[in-house]
C-alpha cells in the first residue's frame, strides 16, 4: 500500500543551483509571524520539560494516522538532543486555553549540505482538534520558517522544503498542495511472514573473500560509509553524518543481532539493518522487526548481495522468534 510522499534528490520546484548562494535566491519574509489560531491560547518554542506532553501528542496522531506503527520516544526527544535542531528557533507547541497541548510546529534541517539544501516540515495537530484550519498556520509558520533558515546560507546550491503526508490524509496533502508543495514520490510498505519458507541465497562464489557477518561496533563507522556510498545516487537521499549515525545504532530499538553486514576484509559492502519497536506488536497484532536500511555499495552490485544480507536477516528474525518483518 502506498503510504507517504517523500522529497526527491532535485525536485522540479526546488530552488536551482547557480552561481548565487540560496541567500540571494531564496524570497524568505523580513520577519516569521508567530502563530495565532482563535482556539489555541498560547504559542511558544518547546522545552524538555515538555517531552512527555509531546511524545503523548505524537502517539495519539499515531492512532489516526498510521494506526500499525508508533513513534518511539527517543524520535520525538531528538529534539531535545540533535546538534542541528535548535528548539528555540525551530519548534512551536500550541496550547488550548486549559494548558492541554493540541498542536506542534516544527521544521528540521538536514545537517549534510554538499549537494542540497533541505528544510523538513514536521507539525501535528491532534485528531480532535482538526479540521479547524490549525494545520494551516502550522504549516504557514514551518514554511516560512524554512524559508528564512534557507535564506541564511551562502551555499550554491538546490534548495527546498518538503512536507511528508498519507495517502490517506487528503488534508494534509491538501495544505501541501496550497503551499506549491507538488507530490513528487511515493513509499510502499511491504511485509514478510516470517512463517513462509526463506530461500537460501549464498554469496558470490567468485568472489571468497565476501562473509557475512552480524552487525558490531567493530563495523559501526564502516557501515556508515557504506551506507552513505549506496545511497549516493538515491532520489532523495543525504548523507548521514556520525552524529545522526551514532544515535541511530546505539538506540534503544536497533537490533545488532538481528542485523547483517556483507563484509569484504575490513570494508563494509552491503548491509540490511534491523529494529524493533515492541510497542507495535499490540497494534499490529503480530510480533515484527523493520530492515530499517538495506543497501550495496556501487562497486559490489549485480552479485546478489542484496537478497543474500536480507535473507540472512529474514533467518535471524524468524530464529529469534518473531513473526513479520517490515520494510
Amino acid at each position: 500500500m502506498n503510504e507517504s510522499t517523500a522529497p526527491a534528490p532535485i525536485p522540479e520546484n526546488a530552488t536551482p543551483s547557480d552561481a548565487r548562494p540560496l541567500s540571494e535566491r531564496v524570497g524568505a519574509p523580513e520577519t516569521v509571524d508567530e502563530i495565532q489560531h482563535p482556539d489555541v491560547a498560547t504559542w511558544r518554542p518547546a522545552t524538555r520539560a515538555d517531552l512527555d506532553e509531546m511524545v503523548a501528542l505524537v502517539d495519539s496522531c499515531d492512532r489516526v494516522d498510521h494506526p500499525t506503527w508508533l513513534t518511539p520516544r527517543e524520535d520525538v526527544e531528538e529534539i531535545f538532543e540533535l546538534s542541528h535542531i535548535d528548539p528555540e528557533l525551530h519548534t512551536r507547541l500550541g496550547f488550548a486555553a486549559d494548558g492541554e497541548l493540541v498542536a506542534m510546529a516544527g521544521i528540521l534541517v538536514h545537517p549534510s549540505q554538499d549537494k542540497h539544501v533541505y528544510v523538513y516540515c514536521t507539525g501535528m495537530v491532534h485528531p480532535r482538534w482538526r479540521r479547524r484550519g490549525i494545520g494551516t498556520q502550522v504549516l504557514r509558520w514551518e514554511y516560512e520558517t524554512a524559508q528564512t533558515e534557507l535564506a541564511r546560507t551562502d551555499a550554491r546550491l538546490p534548495g527546498a522544503i518538503f512536507l511528508h503526508a498519507y495517502e490517506h490524509d487528503a488534508e494534509a496533502r491538501a495544505l501541501g498542495a496550497r503551499r506549491g508543495m507538488p507530490e513528487e514520490r511515493w513509499f510502499t510498505t511491504m511485509l514478510r511472514d516470517l512463517s513462509d519458507p526463506i530461500p537460501e541465497v549464498p554469496l558470490d562464489a567468485g568472489s571468497p573473500a565476501l562473509r557475512i557477518e552480524t552487525f558490531g561496533p567493530q563495523w559501526r563507522d564502516a557501515t556508515r560509509v557504506a551506507r552513505n556510498d549506496a545511497f549516493r545516487d538515491h532520489w532523495g537521499s543525504l548523507e548521514t553524518p556520525p552524529e545522526r549515525w551514532e544515535r541511530f545504532v546505539s538506540g534503544s530499538q536497533f537490533r545488532d543481532d538481528l542485523s547483517r553486514v556483507v563484509v569484504d576484509g575490513d570494508r563494509v559492502v552491503a548491509m540490511a539493518l534491523a529494529t524493533v519497536n515492541e510497542d507495535d506488536w499490540e497494534v499490529q497484532g503480530y510480533t515484527s522487526a523493520y530492515v530499517a536500511l538495506i543497501g550495496v555499495v556501487r562497486d559490489y552490485r549485480g552479485r546478489r548481495l542484496a537478497p543474500a544480507v536480507i535473507t540472512a536477516l529474514l533467518t535471524a528474525a524468524r530464529d529469534a522468534g518473531l513473526e513479520k518483518v517490515n520494510l
